[in-house]
């Protein structure tokens, strides 16, 4: 299965939310998706399925339990497919940067006007 074939599912992009804060059992991960997406948990054992067979996460065994975590080696090929696309944004998240830089000195700068007047 392609990259973008499995980050296009919103269930496994959500999962891979979850494990980017840290590793976390496949029923903390069940318990989350069925609240929030109102999927079975043989649904959400078959998104975790995926992302393990497509090596977007790492399964260990302790004891019972099955520990999920996030395996950056595909992603890191993702943000290198995606860079050659980055200088149609880079741009205008510069620009942004720039212009809310911008109005919070001013902003700033007329809060200290107004408190200058204010003080005795």
């Amino acid at each position: 299965m392609h990259a973008f074939e499995v980050l296009g599912d919103p269930v496994r992009r959500r999962i891979l939310e979850l494990l980017a804060d840290g590793e976390l059992a496949s029923g903390q991960v069940c318990a989350v998706i069925q609240e929030e997406f109102g999927i079975s948990q043989p649904a959400v054992s078959q998104h975790l399925r995926v992302l393990r067979d497509s090596g977007f996460a790492d399964v260990r065994a302790e004891g019972a339990r099955r520990l999920y975590a996030v395996n950056s080696a595909p992603l890191a090929e993702v943000d290198e497919w995606l860079n050659r696309f980055r200088r149609f944004w880079t741009p205008h998240l510069d620009a942004l940067a720039t212009e809310l830089a911008r109005g919070a000195r001013e902003r700033r700068l007329r809060q200290d006007e107004q408190d200058e007047r204010k003080s005795p």
